[in-house]
C-alpha cells in the first residue's frame, strides 16, 4: 500500500468546527462596529445639515424648516435622513435632531 499524504475527514471537520467557533465569537462584535459606523456616520450628517441651517439663517434672516432647505437647494431630499436611511432628521428652533 503508498502512504499518502494528505488530511482525514477528521481533520477537517475539526478545522471547519474551529473556524465556525471563531465566527461565531466575532459577528456580535462586528454587527456592534457597524451600529457605531452609522451612528458616527447620522452625527456627522447632523452636523453638515446644521450648517446649512446657519448658511440659510444668514441668507433669509431665520430658521428653516427642512422643507426650506430642500426648496431653495441647501440640502437635497436624500438628505432628509441619515445616511443609514432610517434615520430621520428634523429641526426645532434653528437645532438639527435625529429623529428615531
Amino acid at each position: 500500500m503508498k502512504s499518502e499524504k494528505g488530511f482525514t475527514l477528521v481533520e477537517m471537520l475539526v478545522v471547519l468546527f474551529i473556524i465556525a467557533i471563531l465566527i461565531l465569537v466575532m459577528l456580535p462584535n462586528i454587527a456592534q462596529h457597524f451600529k457605531m459606523i452609522d451612528d458616527k456616520g447620522c452625527e456627522a450628517h447632523v452636523s453638515m445639515v446644521q450648517t446649512q441651517v446657519e448658511a440659510y439663517r444668514i441668507d433669509h434672516m431665520d430658521y428653516p424648516t427642512i422643507d426650506q432647505l430642500i426648496t431653495n437647494e441647501y440640502i437635497t431630499t436624500e438628505q432628509e435622513k441619515c445616511p443609514d436611511k432610517k434615520t430621520l432628521i428634523e429641526i426645532k428652533d434653528g437645532q438639527v435632531y435625529r429623529v428615531k
